[in-house]
């Protein structure tokens, strides 16, 4: 029987819907649709894994019943598993079992790990599924109960700077945000979408949700290669791709524009500020349709594609606020930020405590059901980000726009403190990314006797460019202000990363022999 949109939103959004219990109403809202399909990480067989939505909700109450015979009700269970989407069931399963999940890559150090199973108090650590019995059928336990307040998982900050810290999420937090996804049309026409983020990470644990609350399914790559990405696009006429900035970027030096993409009709960023001109290129690429066969004049590519744009980080649940850019209309100017994500609420401040008048920067404060509880074990740490009455300060700046637009500055790390001025690093790398040489830039503050701070870039070439620093601050003095211009530029193949491929400007920081 067909569930009518009502139907589905109440399997969704009524009372008591917790991770634990996703799978199954998904089962029931989807049926026997495919959910994922996912790739080999090796490039061997072609695929791995193919799973349909009841046989991923099987999978997740064979989890489920392996390890509640191993942690009890409330224990923090570590899954440090390989990127794939069995991550993502083994965190649901947890769940089920009545655990707090704690995902992390396997890609970490053993050490690295060992550090979070001590912080967490994890009584349990999964570094390989095959090492839990999957329990005989007549064994299985119901789920265990839980309320949408309670703590469904704990997200383990990326730690850029000095130690990580447990994030902890309750399942509304966590779910909260997905729910419109339900609406999603997906009998309405056909729909895949290529995904490569690590779903350890909060941007591609609530992607992968998502797409799964909304029925479509996923060609999963464990290891983002940008070949290996186009080819999926290409070869399965995806219509849909979720990356961060860094992997458009690899993309387009792999040769996006020579590549067949018009199938796509929705490209998604996260996690970075995307430049707005490589959002364009990719924007070019795919279609609003294609026409099976070219027609005199107009050929088989209808218009353009969407680019979506969320802002969000692990304190928020995932995304809070959007920036849209629609196939011949902008919704939103400029380098807007974006608008929140009802019910999500935004508010910039300044030093005082007060909104900022519009034009002016002050930090982004968030207030919404994705807000963390709390970070694990560290009541203080979770005091200086939460304020007494549930605004989170999300130690970003940004710009107040008008109608309620904000505009993303960066960092307040990010922030250059030059004399008497305040330079955004975000905002001289777009203008040095402008530049037709340059693939990327890393822009950050140096200590500088006469100004206090400096900016600095360092600057990964784009292919067959042999663009040198005299031309690049000639370049940026003609479209900045003279104190905004870098004072040296140092030329690198590659950029430090964390896993979301996120810049660690700390370390871009010792490659100019700074400490980090």
């Amino acid at each position: 029987m067909r569930l009518t949109v009502a139907d589905r939103l109440a399997l969704l959004t009524g009372r008591g819907v917790t991770l634990g219990g996703l799978a199954e109403r998904l089962a029931t809202i989807h049926g026997d649709r495919r959910m994922v399909e996912e790739a080999s990480p090796d490039r061997g067989d072609p695929s791995r894994l193919h799973l349909t939505f009841p046989r991923a909700a099987e999978r997740v109450r064979e989890l489920s019943g392996a390890i509640a015979g191993r942690a009890g009700r409330g224990d923090r269970v570590v899954l440090a598993l390989p990127n794939g989407y069995e991550l993502i069931l083994a965190v649901l399963a947890a769940s089920r079992a009545g655990a707090i999940p704690v995902p992390l890559n396997a890609e970490l150090t053993p050490a690295e790990v060992d550090l979070v199973a001590a912080d967490s108090g994890a009584s349990l650590l999964v570094r390989d599924l095959d090492e839990l019995p999957v329990p005989r059928r007549a064994d299985r336990h119901e789920p265990a109960p839980a309320d949408p307040g309670d703590v469904g998982a704990i997200f383990y900050t990326s730690g850029t700077t000095g130690r990580p810290k447990g994030v902890r999420l309750t399942h509304r937090a966590l779910l909260s945000d997905l729910r419109p996804a339900a609406l999603w049309p997906g009998r309405l026409h056909r729909d895949e979408a290529v995904f490569g983020l690590p779903v350890s990470h909060i941007m591609g644990f609530i992607a992968v949700l998502g797409m799964a609350v909304a029925g479509i399914p996923v060609y999963f790559l464990p290891r983002f290669r940008p070949d290996a990405a186009l080819d999926a696009i290409e070869q399965r006429r995806a219509t849909i791709f979720v990356g961060v900035p860094a992997m458009y970027r690899l993309m387009a030096e792999a040769g996006a524009e020579a590549r067949d993409l018009r199938s796509v009709r929705v490209w998604a960023s996260g996690a970075d500020a995307m430049p707005a001109e490589l959002a364009r290129r990719f924007q070019r690429l795919g279609a609003t349709a294609t026409l099976p066969l070219p027609l005199p004049g107009l050929g088989r590519n209808l218009g353009e594609a969407a680019f979506l744009e969320g802002y969000g980080m692990v304190e928020t649940g995932g995304g809070v606020a959007f920036k849209a850019a629609l196939p011949l209309l902008r919704l939103l100017p400029g380098e807007a930020l974006g608008v929140p994500i009802p019910p999500n609420r935004l508010r910039v401040v300044g030093e005082d405590g007060r909104d900022v008048a519009a034009g002016q920067v002050g930090e982004l404060w968030v207030k919404g059901p994705g807000v963390l509880e709390g970070y694990h074990g560290d009541e203080s740490a979770t005091a200086e980000v939460v304020t007494s009455d549930g605004w989170l300060r999300t130690g970003d700046m940004a710009r107040k726009g008008a109608f309620g637009l904000v505009h993303f500055a960066g960092r307040g790390k990010d922030v250059i403190k030059r004399g008497g001025y305040s330079v955004y690093a975000v905002e001289v790398e777009g203008v040095l990314e402008q530049h037709p040489g340059v693939a990327e830039a890393a822009v950050v503050g140096l200590p500088d006797e006469r100004s206090g701070e400096a900016p600095c870039a360092a600057i990964r070439r784009a292919p067959g460019s042999d663009v040198d620093a005299e031309e690049l601050a000639a370049w940026a003095r003609e479209r900045m202000a003279a104190f905004k211009v870098p004072v040296r530029f140092l030329f690198v193949d590659e950029l430090p990363r964390t896993g979301t491929r996120k810049v660690r400007r700390e370390e871009v920081k010792g490659l100019f022999g700074a400490p980090a």
